[in-house]
Formats: structure tokens, C-alpha cells, sequence
């Protein structure tokens, strides 16, 4: 006689957002943690730099979003 211990419920859609999760906060750490430094070299190209940092944060957060719809599309 099997006795269940606990029951796993969900669906597989949850887990893989889970694990998408990770590629665009490591993306948003690599953006912001490059962009510091290169305000630190050349703090005269700031306004250059920091369009360029919001355009890729917005990137990566699109693929963030991508990724918490599609468990909800099938």
C-alpha cells in the first residue's frame, strides 16, 4: 500500500516562466552593471549612455512579459 505524501498540482507552464525569469535578470544586471561603468569612463556621453541602457532594459523586460504570457496561451 502507496501512501502520497504530497501532491504536486500546477501546470508546466509556471515552472518554465520560473526559468525564463532568469535570462532577462541577468540581462538587466549585465545592462546596468556595463552601463555604470561606462558612466564611470566617460561621464560626458551620459545622455547617450543612458538612452542606450533604457532602450535595452525595455528589451529585456519585453522578453520577460513575452515569457509570462506564453504559459497562459496554450
Amino acid at each position: 500500500m502507496s501512501q502520497t505524501l504530497a501532491a504536486v498540482s500546477g501546470n508546466l507552464g509556471s515552472i518554465g516562466y520560473g526559468l525564463a525569469a532568469i535570462g532577462p535578470g541577468v540581462g538587466v544586471g549585465i545592462i546596468f552593471g556595463n552601463g555604470t561603468q561606462a558612466l564611470a569612463r566617460q561621464p560626458e556621453a551620459a545622455g547617450l549612455i543612458r538612452a542606450n541602457q533604457i532602450l535595452g532594459f525595455a528589451f529585456c523586460e519585453a522578453l520577460a512579459l513575452i515569457g509570462l504570457v506564453m504559459p497562459f496561451v496554450y
